[in-house]
C-alpha cells in the first residue's frame, strides 16, 4: 500500500513544486532510545539533512516540495531517495553519483553529532546540478549555510542558485545553519553573512549570530542584516522574533521536554514557510514554526511522520 506521501508525489509528478530545497542529505544513525552511542545497542536508520528535512515537513503539511541533491550509487543512496520520496517529497531532481558515496552521520544524544561526509556525492554538486530544475517557477527556493561549506563546487552552486532566483519572482529562503565541524567561525562568519544579506527570508539562531558576528540581541542581528525582507531570529527555548521592514513580532517558544535538538530548526523553518504560503500573519508564522519544532524536539529523529494535512 502506498503511503499518503507517495500518493501526493504521484499526483503532482509533473507539477512545479511550490518549494524547492537544495542540499545534502545523509544516512542518519541514531540510538533507538535517547542514550549515548557508547552504551546503545539498538539503532535506528533514517534520512537526515537540513534541506530534505524542510521539504519533508512541508510535504507532511500538504505543500508540494522538492528536494534537489546527489547521493551515491549505493544502497544507502537508494534508501535515502526512497525514504524521502515516501514522505511525500518530490525527488525527481536527485541524481546518483557512481564515483562517490552517500554521507553518513551519527547522533550521540546529549553529546554531539558525528559526521562522515568528506568527499560525498553531494559535496561534488555544482552549478550544473540545477540544470533543468525550475527554480524560477517555484514560490520559494530554500538553501542553508551547510552547503557552501562542503566544497568549492558547492559554494559555486549557491551563487548559481542565488543568481537565478534573484532574476525571478521566487523567494530565496536561507537558514544560516552554521556547522562548526565543517568550517570555523572566522571563515564561516563573513561567508554566511554575505549569503544572508542576499536572501529574501533568513532564519538564524541567536546563539549562531553571537558566535559568528558578535550579536547579543535579536535587534543586533537586524541591525547587521537590514537587507532581508523577513529576518527570523530564534532564541532557543525563549522564542522567535520576525523582522519585516519596521514591523517586529515575537512569539514565545512552546515549553517542551527536549530529547534531542538537532533538526528542530529545520522543522521550524518548514512550519514558518508553510504558514507564509497560506498568507498567515507574522505571529501565526512564528507559532507554526514552534509547533513543528516541538515535534522534533521530543524525538531522536529529524522527522516525525504524523498524518499529512491534505490540501485540495
Amino acid at each position: 500500500m502506498c503511503t499518503p506521501g507517495a500518493i501526493v508525489v504521484a499526483m503532482n509528478s509533473e507539477a512545479i513544486p511550490r518549494v524547492i530545497a537544495i542540499g545534502e542529505t545523509m544516512m542518519l544513525v541514531t540510538p533507538a532510545t535517547a542514550e549515548p552511542l557508547m552504551s546503545a545497542t539498538d539503532f535506528h536508520l533514517d534520512a537526515g539533512g537540513a534541506e530534505s528535512n524542510v521539504a519533508s515537513h512541508l510535504a507532511r503539511l500538504g505543500v508540494h516540495a522538492a528536494w534537489v541533491s546527489a547521493v551515491g550509487d549505493d544502497a544507502l543512496g537508494e534508501r535515502l531517495r526512497a525514504t524521502i520520496a515516501n514522505r511525500g517529497v518530490d525527488t525527481r531532481w536527485v541524481t546518483s553519483d557512481a564515483e562517490a558515496s552517500t554521507g553518513v552521520y551519527f547522533k550521540d544524544p546529549g553529546n554531539t553529532v558525528l559526521y562522515y561526509r568528506t568527499g560525498s556525492a553531494a559535496s561534488r554538486m555544482g552549478p550544473a546540478s540545477i540544470t533543468g530544475v525550475p527554480l524560477e517557477d517555484a514560490d520559494i527556493v530554500h538553501l542553508s549555510g551547510i552547503t557552501p561549506a562542503l566544497s568549492p563546487s558547492c559554494a559555486a552552486l549557491m551563487d548559481a542558485v542565488y543568481d537565478r532566483v534573484a532574476a525571478s519572482d521566487a523567494v530565496l529562503s536561507f537558514d544560516v545553519n552554521h556547522r562548526p565541524p565543517l568550517w570555523p567561525g572566522g571563515t564561516a562568519g563573513p561567508a554566511l553573512l554575505s549569503l544572508a544579506r542576499r536572501a529574501d527570508v533568513v532564519f538564524v539562531g541567536l546563539d549562531e549570530a553571537e558566535t559568528l558576528w558578535g550579536c547579543e540581541t535579536a535587534n543586533d542581528v537586524r541591525t547587521l542584516l537590514p537587507e532581508p525582507d523577513r529576518l527570523v531570529v530564534k532564541d532557543r527555548d525563549v522564542g522567535a522574533t520576525e523582522f519585516h521592514g519596521a514591523d517586529q513580532a515575537f512569539v514565545s517558544a512552546i515549553p517542551t521536554d527536549v530529547v534531542e535538538a538537532v533538526g528542530a530548526g529545520d522543522a521550524f523553518a518548514a512550519g514558518y514557510l508553510a504558514a507564509a504560503l497560506e498568507g498567515a500573519s507574522a505571529s501565526d508564522r512564528l507559532l507554526a514554526g514552534h509547533i513543528q519544532a516541538r515535534l522534533v524536539l521530543q524525538s531522536t529523529s529529524d522527522f516525525i511522520a504524523e498524518p499529512m494535512k491534505q490540501k485540495g
